[in-house]
């Protein structure tokens, strides 16, 4: 009997809480893990690819850069650093053609010639935005911050100072505004538009326009004479950058002198300028395109809210769903990052909030699927012992197929009882354990049968079996698959007692041929698990069991193995030879039910057969009636029947209310 431990505890109530304790956990785990810097790392990698993958225009009338590359180098014929006196007749040069601030990023912090540096002196003026830097010396004992500034004597010309140091992030790259008060960039802006420069928010970050070479770039050489190598007033009202700025941007693997990597690194694979990171920097001061990062606590509210929206998703179970809502909310995330970059200026990392909805229910996934590993083993181990390896193997697929509790199912039902077992017992009465082996011998052949058929054992009552079909799983053709269980049981029967006639040679003693009846009837059951609140079986109840097991007790008085009640009858619809062999009442019923066996014979002897019973039922067949010997030697199955129809022929019992004989 398959027996179930009830559950104590709600299983939806006891999910839920799981699942809120999971969202919980979740979400203090990845709050803790993205305040490390590896995983800030990555949130600005994916920064870098958000904020470059549809960048804002450049400003209008941004930076010009003014190149000290390889053809100023050709051209010029001098050997870097160039003389001062050079530098000062560019100043004067980009002045005269209109430039309306000039910034030199180019540190003038140690004296060269007297000549160079008076030149350099007299160009300089407030126009004029000079580079200086500043960095920070690490030693075990205390952080020293070192400044360098350009000479005093290029400071008290009016031009002013902006320090040109840029911040790394741990991976090299150039992402964050430099937090410098002064900063070059900030300095540039305050000189070109006389304006306040916007204050910045902690950790801004720096938006990228293009790759390098995006701004627009002359060489130095052209810039000395504008009039003779660019379009007339180019320079006019201008903001000028002089800087080192190769014509082929290094790559990442060969680097270079002042220029390093920046978000759109990670799609050209060069480095940048640091003039033309200068003049991004400036673009992002005057249009106000920096970049906030979220705040920590806000972060945090996302990923709690993805965390939530994970445990939703996984409320009422895992599956492939979950995996498209799972990519659903990947993409959704990045879209809202994406969204406010682009219309707020605000970076708010996806990869936390992400990894919080795959990881409730990729963790509540890998639970459910072993949930469901176990309790695949449970319905296996104890279907095992009653259902055919089949079923128990589409319920182990699908155990919602097992509906505990009851439900109202159409069966076809089987008893088989062991015909004349009280002698057996009493000649084996000194022989308690050979008795046992023997009604195991008995079972296991008899269960196997039932088993392969389809069929479901319900319970064994000492040497009777109890088995039904078409439930807990659907089976079209179960009362087809109930008799041919039976006429194999019949067959296992014959086995066995061949078997023990063959081990009783030469012992002298003849075992007791073993003989079985079976009933069939078919009929709405309520079939699942019936018991108490602490144990209860998977079992069938209703009339058409009891009327099987009335059925398999009338065996005895037909002298037939098997009977077929009248709806298992209909069910087959005449898929199976059958032979009707009476219309009776059983005891304790008022229903009249025409039973049948199935036979194996022409058709021709079928129907004299029926006419026979038709005849018996109207008390119109005599003992001597030729037809009982006749019909008896071309239906041998039914020997005993005929035996039966002779004693009923010599002392009819006719009902005067009814057309038929009913045995009391």
């Amino acid at each position: 009997m398959l027996a179930v431990r009830r559950a104590s505890a709600s299983p939806t109530a006891g999910r839920a809480w799981q699942i809120l304790l999971l969202g919980v956990l979740v979400t203090i785990a990845v709050i803790a893990v993205s305040t490390t810097p590896g995983w800030r790392l990555l949130d600005l990698r994916l920064f870098d690819f958000l904020s470059t993958y549809k960048p804002p225009p450049k400003p209008e009338n941004s930076p010009v850069i003014v190149a000290i590359d390889e053809p100023s180098l050709a051209e010029i014929g001098r050997q870097w650093p160039w003389p001062r006196d050079l530098h000062g007749e560019l100043v004067a040069a980009l002045r005269a053609a209109g430039a309306k601030a000039i910034g030199l990023d180019i540190i003038f912090a140690e004296p060269s010639s007297q000549v160079g540096d008076s030149a350099l002196e007299a160009a300089l003026g407030p126009d004029v935005v000079l580079a200086g830097d500043e960095t920070v010396v690490t030693s075990p004992h205390a952080d020293q911050r070192v400044r360098v500034e350009p000479l005093l004597r290029f400071q008290k010309t009016g031009a002013v100072t902006g320090i040109a140091s840029v911040l790394l992030d741990a991976d090299g790259t150039v992402r964050r505004v430099p937090p410098y008060a002064d900063g070059f960039a900030s300095s540039l802006l305050g000189v070109a538009d006389k304006g306040a420069v916007p204050a910045l928010p902690p950790g801004a970050l720096i938006q990228t326009f293009g790759p390098a070479r995006h701004y627009e770039t002359v060489s130095y050489y052209q810039a000395l004479r504008p009039n003779e190598f660019l379009p007339p007033d180019f320079f006019r009202d201008r903001v000028v950058i002089v800087g080192l700025s190769m014509q082929s941007a290094p790559s990442i693997d060969a680097g270079g002198a002042d220029a390093y990597a920046t978000s759109w690194t990670l799609r050209s694979r060069h480095l940048v300028p640091g003039a033309e990171i200068q003049a991004t920097l400036y673009d992002n001061l005057a249009g106000k395109l920096f970049v906030t990062p979220a705040p920590l606590p806000a972060v945090a509210l996302l990923t709690a809210v993805a965390a939530l929206i994970g445990c939703l998703a996984v409320w009422r179970g895992t599956g492939w769903p979950t995996l498209v809502s799972g990519i659903f909310a990947v993409a959704l995330t990045t879209m809202v990052t994406f969204l406010l970059l682009a219309l707020h200026r605000v970076y708010l990392p996806p990869l936390g909030p992400s990894l919080a909805f795959a990881a409730v229910a990729a963790v509540q996934s890998a639970r459910d699927y072993a949930a469901e590993r176990r309790l695949r083993r449970t319905v296996t181990r104890a279907f095992s012992q009653y259902v055919s390896p089949v079923l128990v193997e589409r319920l182990a697929a699908d155990p919602q197929q097992l509906k505990l509790g009851g439900e109202r199912r159409m069966l076809t039902i089987l008893f088989c009882d062991v015909r004349g077992f009280t002698t057996i017992s009493e000649q084996m009465k000194d022989d308690p354990e050979g008795l046992t082996l023997l009604i195991n011998r008995l079972l296991n052949p008899l269960s196997d049968v039932i088993l392969k058929a389809g069929g479901t054992i319900d319970k064994y009552i000492g040497d009777a079996i109890m088995a039904f079909w078409n439930a807990p799983l659907d089976d079209p053709d179960h009362a087809v698959h109930a008799i041919q269980a039976a006429e194999g049981m019949l067959v296992a029967v014959e086995r066995l007692n061949a078997e023990r006639l063959k081990e009783a040679e030469g012992t002298g003693v003849t075992p007791i041929p073993l003989k079985i009846g079976v009933g069939i009837n078919t009929g709405p059951c309520v079939v699942g698990n019936m018991g108490s609140d602490f144990r209860f079986n998977y079992s069938a109840l209703g009339d058409p069991v009891n009327l099987a097991a009335r059925l398999e007790g009338e065996t005895k008085a037909y002298g037939v193995s098997i009977l077929i009640g009248e709806e298992t009858v209909k069910q087959i619809g005449g898929g199976i030879a059958l032979a009707e062999l009476d219309r009776i009442t059983v005891k304790g019923k008022s229903q009249v039910v025409a039973v049948s066996t199935p036979v194996a014979a022409a058709q021709e002897t079928l129907t004299r057969h029926r006419a026979f019973v038709a005849d018996l039922q109207r008390g119109a067949v005599r003992e001597d009636d030729p037809r009982l010997t006749s019909l008896a030697g071309e239906l041998p199955q039914l020997a005993g029947y005929y035996q039966w129809a002779k004693r009923r022929a010599a002392a009819p019992i006719v009902d005067p209310n009814k057309t038929f004989v009913s045995r009391t």
